[in-house]
């Protein structure tokens, strides 16, 4: 018992070692954190599932599972579920709008299920998302390393549809892993094989339609639930794909093939979440980012 309560500890005072550490982790989970605290749900029986979600991603993100088996051999089983609960609660009481029911009391015993379910270290053969054309390798790259991940975050941008605050705030959290996506470069060979066969404009083309596509869903659910809110969904519109193409552009303006990764950092996140949200300013650096991309990629592959 003794050596749980010391885990608990070491778990409590690593998460602010952490935060310390890396601020691109640290200001987006508070941000997140405190809307969930204050968000209101048309329903009580909301909060459980949303909170539920959260705690799966974190989960199925986990790499930690060898390490709790040799610490704690036999009861490594119950510290995985204790360390969920207590997120979930802390999820689920935290909120300052929620009052307790069943619902909330019985995902409980959902969350002792992830005691026999924990990610592998190999995933299914099935979920390498070859489906995905190669001109989107980034996406397939990304999906193929945080699969779980991505299918749990994806649900929850789902469900931030339901009002236009949420979807506000889940977008611009959204925005730091898909910056992520484009952070890492391709090989020299692979850029310049990559883009005699397709320009700039069409991967940046190609990309787009993808990343709406998968954003079709929200825009759906969003104009169903908030009908008479249509106008919030033409800002979010706008913002994301800014934003996105802000990202898109700078990996291709400062590529080297020498560097394995842009650099990105939680400087680069405020400067382009800004410009996205004044949309002006975004579509003169989206202007110039894609002057210098199709230069510096001319550099590589020729006229």
């Amino acid at each position: 018992m003794r050596s749980i309560v010391n885990h608990l500890k070491f778990r409590f005072y690593q998460i602010f070692r952490i935060f310390n550490l890396d601020l691109k982790v640290s200001i987006p989970f508070l941000l997140i954190f405190i809307v969930l605290i204050i968000v209101k749900l048309p329903s009580d029986r909301y909060y459980p599932f949303l909170f539920f979600m959260m705690v799966l991603a974190f989960h199925s993100s986990r790499k930690d599972i060898p390490f709790l088996k040799k610490v704690f051999e036999k009861s490594w089983r119950a510290v995985i579920v204790l360390e969920s609960a207590l997120i979930y609660t802390v999820f689920l009481l935290g909120n300052i709008h929620y009052k307790p029911e069943e619902i909330g009391w019985a995902t409980y015993l959902l969350i002792m299920v992830f005691a026999f379910f924990f990610p592998k270290t190999k995933l299914n053969p099935a979920l390498k998302w070859n489906f995905i054309s190669d001109d989107l390798f980034e996406w397939k790259s990304f999906l193929r390393k945080n699969t779980w991940f991505s299918i749990a975050g994806y649900t929850i941008v789902l469900f931030s549809s339901y009002h236009p605050g949420s979807l506000i705030i889940a977008g611009i959290f959204l925005m730091d892993y898909i910056s992520d996506i484009y952070e890492p470069y391709e090989s020299k060979e692979m850029l310049e094989m990559g883009f005699k066969k397709i320009n700039l404009k069409e991967k940046i083309r190609k990309n787009s339609l993808f990343f709406n596509a998968l954003l079709l869903p929200v825009y759906i659910l969003f104009l169903i639930m908030n009908l008479y809110s249509s106008l919030y969904l033409l800002y979010y519109l706008a913002f994301m794909n800014l934003y996105f193409l802000l990202i898109i552009t700078r990996k291709y303006k400062l590529y080297h093939y020498k560097e394995k990764r842009g650099y990105y950092n939680i400087s680069v996140y405020i400067e382009y979440i800004f410009y996205s949200m004044t949309v002006i300013p975004a579509l003169l650096v989206l202007r110039n980012n894609i002057k210098n991309a199709e230069q510096n990629i001319r550099t590589y592959v020729g006229d």
